[in-house]
């Protein structure tokens, strides 16, 4: 059990949970809002990346399952008197006015509700493929939103949730990222990570050597509609406040960028991708306000960094279609082999 490998990936979890508690205690509270979505994007480009990399379905509905995490969480932080403040156009439900749970059994509850809703909506749509299975996936996104907009009673419609606690920081964040880096990992290495693969490469060899193709993909479905609700529950509580309109096509776009970036099946390029966009979203914020060149003024074009990353995308579609790191993971072993190279160097 206590090999060299595992104290190896024992050693490096120590020094990344070291790393990130010396960053929490240095950094402002700006960068630690940034620091926190990142690692929030991790578990959400994750949960993508087991559904569209590991088993070659596309999805485009992950906001929607973010949604349902976000709210259910929310709904069941809040405490009696949040609620009357915030329900004050249409009174909440009765069965829901008066429950107030912790922020961990909150967010456990709003993946698994995520979960349920994710397998039921699987259930009918997989015996699509490609491009339908994206547009039915991309319509249950828009669906949510428009109910979650319209039940004034369960969601408080249009004017969302306000006043949320911030339970979320980094040991919520990057804990959660962490456990989901190591569950991504070992669920690649087992059975069912190998057959999921297996189906991404070839549906008809799969079913030939006795996988079941709906069961699988289920269940890819399923776990990735889990860690989807888990994500959405830990942005609303660093956010604060929730609303439909937060969680449009736009924001599985953003993740289905970092899954694109770092390489489609790539667990390892999913984490560093989804670290550089988050950092890049906010260091290039600036373009969506007026900038002074000295000689010329460009004037504001709101959402500029999102054309930006638009064209990033095209360009890596086009030209880098593999991503940062393809399929390959950074393993132990490749970090030994790149330091042992360096050593022989300096030698």
């Amino acid at each position: 059990m206590f090999n060299k490998k595992n104290l190896y990936r024992m050693g490096l979890i120590l020094l990344t949970v070291i790393v990130l508690a010396i960053l929490n205690s240095v950094l402002g509270k700006y960068q630690v809002r940034i620091l926190n979505l990142a690692g929030i994007y991790i578990v959400l480009g994750l949960s993508l990346n087991l559904i569209n990399g590991f088993t070659g379905l596309f999805s485009l509905g992950h906001a929607g399952f973010m949604a349902i995490g976000a709210y259910t969480s929310a709904l069941l932080t809040m405490s009696a008197v949040q609620k009357q403040a915030n329900f004050f156009v249409q009174p909440i439900v009765p069965w829901l006015a008066n429950i107030e749970l912790g922020f961990l059994p909150a967010m456990m509850i709003g993946g698994i509700v995520s979960a349920i809703i994710g397998a039921l909506l699987a259930a009918p749509i997989l015996r699509l493929k490609d491009d339908y299975l994206a547009i039915a996936t991309l319509g249950f996104g828009e669906i949510i939103r428009v109910i979650f907009t319209n039940t004034q009673s369960l969601t408080n419609g249009a004017l969302g949730l306000k006043g949320l606690t911030r339970f979320t920081n980094v040991p919520y964040s990057w804990g959660i990222a962490l456990l989901t880096i190591i569950f991504m990992f070992s669920l690649r290495r087992s059975s069912y990570g190998k057959a999921f693969m297996a189906i991404r490469e070839d549906e008809i060899a799969a079913e030939a050597m006795g996988i079941d193709l709906f069961k699988h993909k289920l269940l890819a479905f399923t776990i990735g509609s889990f860690f989807a609700g888990v994500g959405g529950a830990l942005l609303a509580h660093l956010m604060g406040t929730i609303d439909p309109l937060m969680f449009r096509f736009l924001m599985t776009f953003n993740i289905l960028l970092i899954v694109v970036l770092g390489g489609i099946g790539s667990i390892s390029g999913t984490v560093i991708s989804a670290i550089i966009v988050t950092v890049s979203m906010e260091a290039l914020r600036f373009l969506d306000s007026a900038i002074n060149l000295g000689f010329v003024v460009i004037p504001s074009v709101p959402g500029m960094r999102m054309v930006l990353f638009s064209m990033l995308l095209m360009l890596v579609i086009l030209f880098y279609q593999h991503g940062l790191m393809g399929r390959d993971e950074i393993t132990l072993d490749t970090l030994g082999g790149f330091f042992g190279k360096f050593k022989k160097k300096e030698a």
